[in-house]
């Protein structure tokens, strides 16, 4: 697996689209995917919006549960990382992140004095 470092700065508007979930290792047993030190692994949808109209959606895996992420919450990706795969026939490329975090509500614009408007 080829891991390619993104810079998430070029990426544009980030919302979470599907709050954070626990990532299943085995579906039969339930048992949930751990990272090397023992974390928990989420994966959270992010819908990623460059200027325009035009948008993707990607699935990103962290470690630890992101907290503040909701669905409809902007978001902040720290150390995204892309992995090409393959398998069989089929391939493509999965997400990781090293934090996603809300971005804090920017603060209302201070009232102009004097009548200006």
């Amino acid at each position: 697996m080829q891991s390619i470092p993104v810079d998430g700065t070029r990426l544009g508007t980030m919302t979470c689209i599907v709050a954070p979930e626990a990532r299943i290792a085995n579906r039969e047993t339930g048992e949930v995917r751990k990272d090397r030190e023992g974390q928990t692994v989420y994966t959270v949808g992010v819908a990623v919006r460059q200027d325009g109209r035009r948008a993707s959606i990607v699935e990103i895996s962290v470690s630890g549960e992101p907290v503040g992420v909701t669905e409809g919450v902007r978001v902040q990706v720290t150390g995204l990382t892309a992995f090409s795969w393959a398998m069989g026939d089929r391939h493509g490329l999965s997400f990781r992140a090293d934090a996603i975090t809300p971005v804090p509500a920017s603060a209302p614009a201070a009232s102009r004095k004097g009548g200006d408007a």
